[in-house]
């Protein structure tokens, strides 16, 4: 037999759960009404293979460069009338992809205009493996990088096809942020998100901009571990599969989207 108190809990709950579903509803509605959208072809003149992801290189040449999963970055002007689509660089015979693998993320660097450096994440053909590595601008082609010229950074094994992270990004702080997904499969079970030796399941940061250790890279001294206690390029932790990742340019918050 229930009591009157328990019953009247119930009631409430039930109460507020109507009332939560109900302005949700409104919410929907009036937001789809108040924001009416369509999509539209950015670049009808031109194709893509896989594409996931356009960034520019903030160098003053009105460019949009997009990631192709299968290994390549193309480059184009801005311009929606464009036909003209480029190969700015293919490192798909070191690449693989399929299932959440793949070319998955490129950042270039702040000062880019002047020194010709990007960085991308990809997924190693072969083993599996997370890729985080430099390139250069051509030099006698700014619409092309020197595929030879890449230089490795992190390489960080994979336990299983999904949940490779991706983005790389640098910060407000000029520190190139990597987001690392928990290795895979589903439940991390490995909890390598927690394991504080481990590099899946994090947001890294390093300095690209100096050397240290053995690296080609240094490490931040602001760094939650850059004293010890963890990996030192550890960032953030508990990440589930950090796919994309945004930061506010006046607050500096960092949102991510997995």
């Amino acid at each position: 037999m229930c009591s009157r108190t328990s019953k009247n809990h119930n009631l409430k709950m039930k109460i507020k759960v109507q009332f939560f579903l109900a302005f949700t509803l409104f919410l929907a509605l009036n937001f789809a009404k108040a924001q009416p959208f369509e999509f539209v072809n950015a670049f009808p003149n031109v194709s893509f293979s896989s594409p996931l992801y356009v960034t520019h290189a903030n160098d003053g040449t009105n460019r949009v460069f997009v990631v192709e999963k299968t290994g390549s970055i193309k480059v184009l002007p801005n311009d929606s009338n464009t036909t003209d689509s480029r190969v700015f660089l293919n490192i798909s015979d070191r690449t693989i992809n399929g299932s959440e693998r793949g070319l998955l993320g490129l950042a270039f660097h702040p000062n880019y205009a002047s020194n010709g450096y990007l960085y991308v994440d990809y997924t190693r053909a072969g083993d599996g493996a997370t890729i985080v590595s430099s390139f250069r601008r051509s030099s006698v082609d700014p619409n092309k990088a020197d595929s030879l010229s890449e230089l490795i950074l992190l390489t960080i094994s994979q336990p299983f096809s999904n949940h490779n992270g991706g983005i790389v990004f640098f910060g407000l702080d000029g520190y190139l942020h990597i987001g690392m997904g928990d290795g895979g499969s589903g439940g991390d079970p490995g909890n390598r998100a927690q394991t504080l030796t481990e590099l899946l399941g994090k947001v890294l940061r390093i300095n690209v901009d100096s050397v240290s250790g053995g690296n080609n890279y240094s490490i931040p001294p602001t760094n939650p571990f850059a004293q010890g206690g963890g990996r030192p390029e550890i960032f953030t932790i508990g990440m589930r599969n950090p796919w994309r990742i945004s930061q506010d340019p006046v607050t500096g918050d960092r949102k991510s989207v997995v």
